[in-house]
């Protein structure tokens, strides 16, 4: 038996912060993080609809990037005292997946981190409160996902929690918070979604569910990614429609090693999640396409790229998301974004078997082992083309 878990309800589109509004409850807590929603006007506004709603507010700010395991436990106590029965993210991924994981310790104050981390493992949730998310970036999709990235600092290992109870009970998908992005936050969130739509693709558990969701989200990357970058206000309206399909497709369908490896790489060297994703994704797509040619070969031709055979539609993918790398300064190798050769051998072992252990690696198509991993990682520090 498989399933299929998306939020109860999506509201997108102009406006679609309105939905505040009509809201029932007595208290809400609001998840932020550094300050953008503040200085654009949205804090202001989702607290005002939630006054129109008769509901209490509460802020838990500064939520910085990669959360930490301290940050979550802190902001879970201050559930725990003001007791709220909505809880309300708004942000990038960071805040959104934070708030997830301090919705578990609000509701279960004893359970513990490393329970937390083991998938599907986290107990029921909605004993005391609901959920609502909206996403300020198109990349993560956090909004429709059964997932949130804590890192733990102390060990320098980033960990995804991964469990259906951690999806949304509410997505506002509102175009208007996408416009406030800046460039290289549009090119890192947009590479990220286009990560998880391929990766998805091709993932151990996809289905007929989440495979229109991927290959559409794939086009609609194609089409709008480069004039989101540019600016162009209905493109990155787009662009945020394009990355909640890709959510939807990849938290049913899973992910793969880009993403185990981009979990590893961006706690100890910390390179935005986006942009590891979008330097380790061609690189992967080669290791595994032994295991599902005709899936990548798909994808091409769904993109119209020129090839007459499976490696030549496959030829045609990798080499067009380096293309897109390119168009948007995005390196193309872990040498070119600044990592120093004696860092990266200093790092090579841990980092290979930390991401072997990740919550990714077993839905990747391609079994890997921890050797491979580590010649991987290698043929991508130099940019050598993958032929194992």
């Amino acid at each position: 038996m498989e399933r299929f878990t998306l939020p109860r309800d999506i509201y997108f589109g102009e406006n679609s912060l309105e939905y505040l509004k009509s809201l029932e409850g007595h208290k809400a807590v609001i998840v932020v993080g550094g300050g953008s929603m503040k200085r654009f006007g949205f804090l202001d506004k989702i607290e005002s609809y939630l006054k129109e709603a008769n509901i209490e507010v509460k802020l838990i700010e500064g939520i910085k990037p990669d959360p930490s395991v301290e940050s979550v436990m802190d902001g879970a106590k201050i559930m725990r005292e003001y007791e709220p029965d909505w809880i309300i993210a708004i942000g990038g991924g960071s805040p959104i997946d934070a708030a997830k994981a301090m919705w578990v310790f609000y509701e279960y104050p004893d359970f513990t981190f490393e329970k937390a981390v083991v998938p599907f493992g986290i107990p029921k949730l909605r004993q005391k409160a609901k959920f609502i998310a909206i996403p300020s970036t198109s990349g993560t999709a956090t909004e429709v996902t059964s997932f949130a990235v804590i890192t733990d600092y102390k060990t320098q290992i980033k960990y995804p929690m991964a469990d259906f109870n951690l999806t949304p009970d509410v997505a506002i998908i509102d175009p208007a918070l996408a416009q406030t992005m800046p460039k290289k936050l549009v090119a890192y969130t947009g590479m990220d979604a286009l990560t998880h739509a391929i990766e998805a693709y091709v993932a151990s558990l996809r289905s007929d569910f989440s495979d229109p969701l991927a290959l559409h989200a794939i086009k609609m990357i194609d089409k709008y990614l480069f004039e989101s970058y540019k600016g162009n206000t209905e493109a990155r309206g787009h662009m945020h429609i394009a990355q909640c399909l890709a959510g939807m497709a990849f938290s049913n369908a899973l992910l793969g090693i880009t993403h185990s490896m981009a979990h590893k790489t961006g706690a100890i060297f910390h390179i935005p999640h986006g942009c590891a994703n979008a330097i380790f994704l061609p690189y992967v797509i080669d290791f595994n396409k032994g295991a599902c040619p005709e899936r990548y070969a798909e994808i091409a031709r769904s993109l119209k790229l020129p090839g007459n055979s499976d490696d030549e539609l496959i030829d045609s993918l990798t080499d067009m998301i380096k293309k897109m790398n390119k168009s948007m300064n995005i390196p193309l190798t872990l040498k070119d974004y600044g990592i120093s050769e004696s860092s990266f051998k200093e790092n090579l072992d841990r980092i290979s078997h930390n991401a072997m252990g990740d919550a990714c690696t077993g839905a990747n198509p391609a079994k890997i082992t921890e050797e491979e991993m580590k010649k991987l990682f290698q043929y991508i520090y130099e940019g050598k083309k993958v032929d194992f």
